[in-house]
């Protein structure tokens, strides 16, 4: 059972307009908050030379440069972000790094992704799944589960609200609850989420960004179901 969580009130446009003026210092606000807590995601999927990839919610990039690494010159890696800003300091990242053939930067929206049915090996996402607003959460789990193949690999990386509420945990949430548009990330259950949209489990892992639980859940997509016929 799904705790209940914090609403998401800001609309997507606000969003986008905030990471976009966002976009050429972000790295500098979350690096080291964020970075443990994305490499640990990106070892838990474990990408393999050849696979096809996606990262939903690429931010500015600094996985997808990992994931097309790991991925390899057979491999194919995809990134989908709604913010134009984001976008553009992930493709300045990539051309830098001599990765930019080998990516696909895409701007759009993560409920309406615009890949084939089965087309990826593994789906990567950080920090978004918690940004995304409560009733839309199970329409981006099932577009990401339409796009894997079976047997495809999915790594969430996210704020956690499993286990007990301390003390900054309580003091962020009545940030959020005040700067909605600005503190907007909140923690969510992602286990649970994607449960219920009808992933396997495979390994969790908890860990700490400020004080803050994150919980890092990689999950597989298992045969063939009524949502997927």
């Amino acid at each position: 059972m799904k705790q209940e969580i914090e609403r998401v009130t800001r609309s997507k446009e606000q969003a986008r307009a905030s990471y976009d003026r966002l976009s050429r210092f972000y790295d500098l606000l979350s690096v080291a908050g964020e970075k443990k807590c994305i490499d640990t995601g990106l070892e838990t999927l474990g990408v393999r030379e050849g696979e096809r990839i996606l990262e939903v919610g690429f931010g500015t990039g600094r996985a997808l440069l990992a994931l097309a690494e790991a991925a390899g010159a057979s491999g194919e890696v995809f990134g989908i972000d709604m913010s134009e800003g984001m976008a553009g300091v992930a493709r300045r990242k990539l051309h830098k790094k001599g990765l930019a053939g080998m990516v696909e930067v895409y701007v759009g929206d993560a409920a309406k992704l615009p890949y084939e049915d089965r087309f990826f090996d593994a789906i990567f996402t950080s920090f978004t799944l918690d940004l995304i607003d409560t009733p839309e959460i199970p329409t981006v789990l099932a577009e990401c589960r339409r796009v894997l193949k079976d047997g495809g690999r999915i790594c969430v990386v996210s704020m956690s609200n499993r286990g007990r509420v301390g003390i900054p945990m309580k003091a962020y949430l009545r940030a959020h609850r005040k700067l909605p548009a600005l503190i907007d990330c909140r923690p969510i259950d992602a286990r649970a989420w994607l449960t219920e949209s009808g992933f396997e489990i495979l390994d969790e892992k908890f860990m700490s960004m400020w004080g803050l639980p994150v919980e890092v859940i990689n999950g597989v997509k298992r045969g063939l179901s009524d949502r997927d016929r």
